[in-house]
Parts: C-alpha cells; structure tokens; sequence
C-alpha cells in the first residue's frame, strides 16, 4: 500500500507518499479500508516537532492521521468475523497511521457509518464532532443567549453555529476575510463579521451572553470584553497560539464564568470519548449537526492540506481521499 510517511520534523515537506508494507492486524485490532482520513490543525503541530497540548512528540518515522472512514477488510484473531465489509469510523489517537490507503484501528474505536452518511462527514463527526457535543452541553445555550463564535468557518465553528441556531440563539459568527464571512452567514448565523476588519467589536449588535472561543489570543481576549454582565466564556482551544487571557479582576467586575472544556472536563461528559462520538454520529445522522467539509485534498497529497490549514485558507473540517 501507499501511506504519507515523515521522517523528520519540520515543514509540510516532511510528509511524504510512499510505499510501504501492508499492516496486518493484531489482537484487538481491524484493518480499514480508507475512505476518508481527518487531518486537524493539531497534526500540522504534531508535524514540526513541537507536540500539542497533552500530545507528546512522537517517535519517526511515522504515518500521522487521527481519523479515519472506510470499509473493515480484515481484523485481528480475536476480533471475529462480524466487522469485516462494514462501514466504520474511528478515531485512532495521536497520530497513529490515518493517512494511509490502509490503516489499523482498535475494534473498541469503531462505530458503524449512519446510513447516508458519507465517509467525509463521518470522519469530521468523530473528532471535530465530538469536541462540539461536548462543548455545547457545558455551554448549554439557550434561546435567551446572544452567541459569538470565533473561527465559525472552521470544522468546530460551524457545527457550533448551527447548534446555537437550532437552539434558537442569536448567533454572531466571525471569520477571517469575505469568502469566509460569506460561509458563515450561509449557515445561518444572524450577524457574520470578519475579525481582520479593524474595529470589528463595534459591528456586534448587541453584547454576547456567551462566548465559544477555540482561538484565544487577541480574538479571545476582545470577545470577553465583550461580554455582558453575567456571560460566560467556555474555552476548548487557542488556535491564535495562546489562551484567552483574563484575570481574576475580569470576573469579579462583570460576574463571569469562565470554563476550559476539553481535557479531563470533557472526558466526564456523556460517559466519555466513546459517548462523545456516539451522540455526535446520532445528531449528523438526524441532520442537526451537519459537517462542513472543505474540499477534499487527495491522499497524497497531505502536504498541501497542511500548507492550507497553516494559512488559514481552509473553510470546515479538512479531509484527504484516495
């Protein structure tokens, strides 16, 4: 088989196609055929050397890909024929082999695709979909909430959007240049902004009651002041490079809440990973959570999937194919 292969840290250059031996699974493990492998802007982090948040550096060479999508075509000898020929998704770990025509994954990690459900929505549900069901029951929004959402046209942001709508927020989605403030408005958000606009924080109608930030850093810090008197700021990342600062002063001034999400935290909600994933897969097969995909990057070409994702050109979860 062919798999995307690095050898040393660096720059998306490190991510090479090759061919390497076919993997055969283990105790407790299948063999997926690929459809579709998420690619996160984690890995992109993962890829320099740097690790990522509780993610240690790997050992090379290695193949990344957290995610994957696709058809069981063998499984290890105490796994038992009923997965063969289904149409799985799983979520593999750090970087634990997805950007591959084949890929192993531990038979615990697997869920049946929905039916309807192509392999690219499922690939985003199983990850970025289950850090947002996670968010959301934290966050609980209601109808009463003014919601703004940094990064709305990212894989996480949409889905977050929609939620908020379904809930029925009023929603304040923000994204970096047009063509992204466009998407935004497409999913339904009231008021799409883009935050590379000087003086954006004066457009937003109205002062949010809550703030669903995934990108820290200024963004972060200027959604907060945003905030009105009792709002709540609930963190799940900091894509800007840093945490939303705040202090003591700023809760205590205006009675914020102010909650880290992900983590320890997350694992507590809906019994952990696996019920994360098994409610997002049940909401996007409802079609209230419905994935925003950007176009597809080929399998091999990996490399360019991250240079996008590293320039901020992508728009949705971003997937590589066969």
């Amino acid at each position: 088989m062919k798999a995307i292969r690095q050898h040393a840290f660096g720059d998306a250059d490190v991510l090479v196609w090759e061919e390497v031996p076919d993997p055969v699974p283990g105790r407790g493990q299948v063999l997926v055929r690929v459809a579709a492998a998420g690619v996160h802007l984690l890995d992109t982090t993962i890829r320099s050397g740097a690790g990522g948040g509780p993610f240690p550096v790997p050992d090379l060479p290695m193949t990344p890909g957290r995610e994957v999508a696709g058809t069981v075509v063998d499984v290890g000898p105490d796994v038992g024929d009923a997965w063969r020929g289904r149409s799985v998704v799983a979520h593999l770990g750090m970087a634990s082999g997805g950007y591959a025509e084949l890929a192993l994954a531990p038979a615990a990690a697997l869920h049946d695709v929905p039916d309807g459900l192509a392999p690219e929505a499922a690939v985003a549900l199983i990850g970025t979909g289950r850090t947002a069901v996670g968010v959301l029951a934290l966050a609980a929004v209601t109808e009463d909430d003014v919601v703004l959402v940094p990064a709305a046209a990212g894989g996480l942001g949409a889905l977050l959007v929609q939620a908020a709508r379904h809930a029925g927020a009023t929603v304040v989605g923000m994204a970096g240049g047009p063509a992204k403030v466009e998407r935004v408005r497409a999913l339904g958000a009231d008021v799409a902004l883009d935050y590379r606009e000087p003086g954006w924080a004066d457009l937003v109608p109205r002062r949010p009651t809550l703030v669903l930030d995934g990108v820290g850093g200024e963004v972060g810090r200027t959604a907060l002041e945003l905030l009105d008197v009792g709002g709540r700021l609930v963190m799940f990342g900091y894509s800007a490079g840093s945490p939303t600062a705040f202090t003591s002063a700023d809760v205590v001034s205006r009675g914020l809440t102010v909650s880290w999400v992900t983590g320890p935290r997350m694992l507590r909600t809906y019994g952990g990973l696996r019920g994360l994933e098994t409610r997002s897969l049940a909401e996007g097969a409802a079609g209230r959570l419905v994935p925003l995909v950007h176009p597809p990057f080929a399998l091999a070409d990996a490399a360019g999937a991250h240079r996008a994702l590293e320039a901020r050109a992508t728009a949705g979860k971003v997937v590589l194919v066969p």
